[in-house]
Parts: C-alpha cells; sequence; structure tokens
C-alpha cells in the first residue's frame, strides 16, 4: 500500500442537465476551475444507451480488453469517484456507478460516456497538497495512480 495525505479544499455542488455527460462534463469543470485532485459523488438519472464498463473480458490477462454494457433504459444512478491529474496535467475523473431499473442493476466504470436524464447532481470536493498523480501503468495500459 502507498498513500499520500492531502487537505480539503474547495466544495463544489453541480447539477448536470438533460443530455450533459459524464466524465465529459465534470472532466472540463475541473480544467476550468483548476481542480487537481478531487472527490466526486453524482447521485441523479442516467439516459438509456449510456455507456458502461462492466469489467475485464478475461481478468488473467496481462491487458485485459473491457466489456461495455449500454444501458437499456432510463436508469437511476449513483456513483462515487475520484479526479487526479493525468500525465499531461489533464483532471481524469475514475467513477464507479451503479444504473438500476426495474429490478436490474449494471454496475461499472463511466469513462465510455453516461448521458443524463434530466437528473444530475455532483458534489466536488477538492483535495489540496497532495501529490498523486495518475500514470500509465506499461503492463496493463490502465491509468492508475501513483503517489
Amino acid at each position: 500500500m502507498k498513500y499520500s495525505e492531502a487537505n480539503l479544499g474547495r466544495i463544489f455542488i453541480l447539477r448536470l442537465e438533460n443530455g450533459d455527460t459524464i466524465p465529459d462534463t465534470i472532466e472540463e469543470f475541473a480544467k476550468t476551475h483548476q481542480i487537481e485532485s478531487a472527490m466526486v459523488q453524482f447521485l441523479g438519472g442516467a439516459d438509456k444507451d449510456s455507456k458502461v464498463v462492466v469489467g475485464p473480458e478475461d481478468g488473467e490477462a496481462l491487458k485485459p480488453r473491457k466489456v461495455i454494457a449500454n444501458l437499456l433504459g432510463t436508469s437511476e444512478a449513483l456513483g462515487l469517484g475520484t479526479l487526479f491529474m493525468n500525465e499531461d496535467r489533464v483532471p481524469k475523473l475514475h467513477m464507479h456507478s451503479a444504473f438500476g431499473r426495474g429490478r436490474d442493476t449494471v454496475t461499472g466504470c463511466t469513462r465510455e460516456g453516461i448521458k443524463i436524464w434530466h437528473i444530475g447532481e455532483v458534489v466536488i470536493l477538492e483535495l489540496l497538497n497532495s501529490n498523486a498523480q495518475r500514470k500509465i501503468d506499461a503492463m496493463t495500459g490502465f491509468e492508475l495512480l501513483e503517489l
């Protein structure tokens, strides 16, 4: 385990609107407001055909291929993530969310594009004085958190 300490900075409350997308809208907001690291919470609705990364095709592969699921209908959504700068000094969101419709639930990473359906509430807790950064891992190809 590696760790880093940080301090709480600004707190932002965002209301995403119909058709806004995650991660794009949050990453653009972070760039505009110079947020380098943060914890991000999301609550709201996700539109049909949003794309969710639901796992690796083969968990044993050195460079696993991702499996993507499309939401088949408008869904309730709840997500938690972190935002850190990558090697190019661009803020990158890593958020996992659960999407529910009726008795069906899909859980996964939002990086392929979640389109907001009318309601999207986001709280961003800025983290200050952290040296954490996302870097490409040569073995897996993942953009991993380095401390």
